[in-house]
């Protein structure tokens, strides 16, 4: 198990803030909207306290769409069988910001700002997306290390792989570790967290993405190309 709090801040900017608030181009933004977004800069930096915790566990067997990691902890489901195939090994990972962004966003709602309020929202989102990347390519680059191959990166909620799963992702990550928890419905709280997987063996490669088996990838503007 490895807890990582040390060279995980991001750099936000206020491209990556409107792409949080779900503007993917800039010059589509109002010119309120990108200067609220530039405002609010400073302030997203210092509220961000990234940590991510994940490990590395062995596949026990692979059949259909099952993978099974021991007695007791299977993931099911066409993208999470897809992402692990060939694995001889799964790296299991929850990250996030902490509360303190989603918290001041929040206040920010009730206090009537509601500008203010989504361009922190949309900086968390990059933040969060951004701590997420850094901890994948460590897991890769740690795997390449002992001369394996890294897969594609999945998350229970995903398209073909069930929210529902979060639990069990959660009985071998002890996210509670840098202050993750799950809510009834499997939904993350500080909210601004990301749980996945990487597949890791001899012959997997990071080709495919995610996007690539999503039934609404024609028309999503946030789909990896």
């Amino acid at each position: 198990m490895s807890t990582i709090t040390d060279l995980l801040q991001p750099s936000l900017d206020v491209t990556r803030i409107l792409r949080g608030q779900g503007i993917d181009n800039p010059a589509r933004a109002s010119p309120r909207v990108v200067a609220v977004a530039q405002e609010v800069l400073d302030e997203a930096q210092a509220l961000l306290a990234p940590a991510a915790i994940h490990t590395i566990l062995p596949v026990r067997d692979f059949h259909h769409q099952t993978v099974i990691l021991d007695d007791r902890v299977t993931f099911e489901g066409p993208l999470v069988a897809r992402a692990l195939a060939g694995a001889t090994q799964i790296a299991l990972a929850v990250c996030t910001i902490g509360p303190a962004l989603e918290e001041r966003s929040s206040a920010l709602f009730a206090a009537g700002d509601p500008l203010q309020a989504l361009a922190l929202d949309g900086a968390g989102t990059a933040a969060v997306e951004e701590v997420s990347t850094i901890v994948t390519a460590r897991i890769r680059a740690e795997a390449s290390a002992r001369g394996l191959g890294s897969g594609m990166r999945a998350s229970p909620g995903q398209e073909g792989w069930s929210i529902w799963q979060q639990r069990a992702l959660f009985g071998l990550v002890p996210a509670g570790e840098i202050g993750v928890r799950l809510t009834d419905s499997c939904l993350m709280l500080p909210c601004k967290s990301v749980s996945f997987v990487v597949g890791l063996g001899l012959e997997m490669r990071p080709d495919a993405v995610t996007c690539d088996f999503c039934s609404k990838r024609e028309r999503c503007p946030w789909r990896v190309r």
